[in-house]
């Protein structure tokens, strides 16, 4: 795993599949080290565990505390504490508080990529996205996962985070976004 900026926090991600989904939905505006380093630094905050249960209960007010302390978790310290909030409460009641189910019983590609649509924070685009790292990283690949993910799911692609395992496949990715950029911004 490579994606947070400690080795502590790229563990997290591996082990906790809550973890792992915070640190998606706040990959947005914020360069993604920074967003898969935070699940780290929030379970600390919480006292060593990061646990959908006590994130959906915790009082909203003092939980956006915790986003916002110094260093704060997001750029948008208020909008994302309220996100995973609402992300946790979806894992409690729909998945028994188990964020790793959102992935377990998905039988086809198109499946998972709904149920994880349905998440707060992601889009199509990022369901996409986020299948592509089950599948790639993760070897969670119902039948048509490649398919249900679109150019993200490609093998040997270096698009997005699915694609990121050590620091020559981050710059590729970054390549990429950049030339992706660069291009919406002739085409204007």
């Amino acid at each position: 795993m490579y994606l947070a900026s400690t080795p502590a926090a790229n563990a997290l991600l591996e082990r906790d599949p809550l973890a792992l989904l915070i640190g998606m939905l706040l990959d947005q505006q914020i360069p993604m080290e920074k967003a898969f380093t935070s699940p780290d630094v929030l379970r600390e905050r919480l006292g060593g565990e990061l646990d959908a249960r006590t994130i959906a209960a915790y009082e909203p007010a003092a939980f956006e505390e915790l986003f916002r302390t110094p260093p704060a978790l997001h750029r948008f310290p208020a909008a994302m504490a309220k996100r995973v909030q609402e992300l946790a409460r979806i894992i409690v009641d729909e998945y028994d508080g188990e964020a790793g189910a959102v992935w377990a019983a998905a039988a086809t590609g198109d499946e998972l990529v709904a149920r994880v649509g349905k998440l707060p924070g992601f889009g199509a685009q990022k369901a996409k996205i986020f299948v592509a790292l089950l599948g790639k990283q993760f070897d969670v690949q119902p039948d048509g996962w490649r398919e249900a993910s679109g150019e993200y799911g490609s093998a040997g692609s270096h698009k997005s985070v699915a694609d990121v395992v050590d620091a020559p496949s981050l710059q590729a990715v970054r390549a990429y976004k950049q030339q992706m950029k660069a291009a919406a911004k002739a085409a204007q």
